[in-house]
């Protein structure tokens, strides 16, 4: 097998297998574990469809870092169930899925998938800094459209997204993010910047949608690039210098909110996938009694015992 690296945004997927599984599904003590259930068979379904050698669940250690709502205050705000003075807000999260993401963080550690959180930062951008220079070909799987900008076809960096679900996977490579978007990967930070993105809470610049901000983007490439071409009084009508002006101060500090970090120090981990031993097998079946994880956990260790083989389906 191919060395390939699959990054998870792992608070994606754990939301999509929460509202993709009945919450009847619980263990004996009540507790639901529609999401458990649903997380393990989606790395079911991406270690067989896609072939992973190496795997790294990604976490939010802060889900709206304070650097970030510091440079816009909007930034995920209508996401926020409780504000703490000493550190990350509490972000809304049904109660039937908190009391299961211990489970989670506990299953994969079971199975030797390594989680990786850095303070301070999101899931994205521990993502951006482990495909940055991988040094063998990624795939970063999520529904989050702001990893499109981590997409490179010449070091191999593809999205696998699932925002249309995990029986309709879409992988993304540059041409699919022109075709979309008419711009590059390289360049869908600034698209993004100009639009907006009601989701994060980001603005935008009012009266620049989509198709305004692919034009300027192909006109003069980026961002400092449309700035200075409008100062200039070159390359666009005024109203749009007019509406980029009135934006101003949102253009100068949200750049670096919509920009993926690429260079955490994150230690380097052994990410590679193996077979567990008696002993992990032992935890994973005393886990999945525990929790009436049944299917889910045995299909994932069976997967896991074919990992080194041409054939895991």
């Amino acid at each position: 097998m191919t060395d390939r690296l699959m990054l998870l945004d792992s608070a994606s997927l754990y939301f999509r297998a929460f509202y993709g599984v009945p919450d009847t599904v619980r263990a004996p003590d009540g507790t639901p574990v529609n999401a458990v259930r649903g997380f393990l068979d989606i790395i079911t379904k991406l270690v067989t469809t896609y072939r992973p050698t190496h795997l790294v669940a990604c976490w939010d250690d802060d889900w709206r870092p304070q650097w970030r709502v510091d440079l816009i205050p909007t930034y995920k705000t209508h996401r926020v169930a409780e504000v703490v003075a000493s550190g990350p807000d509490v972000e809304v999260v049904p109660d039937p899925l908190e009391v299961q993401v211990p489970v989670i963080r506990e299953a994969l550690q079971i199975l030797g998938i390594r989680i990786v959180g850095v303070a301070e930062h999101e899931a994205d951008d521990v993502i951006g800094t482990l495909a940055t220079d991988a040094g063998l070909p990624v795939d970063i799987v999520t529904g989050d459209r702001d990893l499109f900008q981590l997409v490179d076809d010449a070091h191999d960096v593809r999205v696998v997204y699932t925002a249309r679900g995990m029986s309709n996977l879409e992988v993304v490579t540059e041409a699919t993010v022109v075709t979309k978007y008419g711009v590059l990967p390289s360049q869908y930070a600034d698209f993004a910047t100009l639009r907006g993105d009601s989701s994060d809470g980001l603005p935008g610049v009012a009266g620049i949608g989509d198709k305004t901000a692919a034009t300027l983007l192909a006109a003069h490439g980026d961002l400092p690039g449309i700035l200075a071409a409008a100062e200039a009084g070159e390359g666009m009508s005024a109203g749009v210098r007019a509406k980029l002006a009135a934006g101003g101060g949102y253009l100068a500090v949200a750049p670096k909110v919509v920009a993926v970090v690429r260079d955490l120090p994150i230690p380097a981990v052994d990410s590679r996938l193996r077979p567990l031993d008696q002993r992990a097998k032992a935890d994973a079946a005393a886990l999945a009694e525990r929790w009436a994880l049944g299917a889910a956990m045995t299909r994932i260790v069976d997967t896991l015992d074919r990992i080194d083989t041409a054939d895991i389906a």
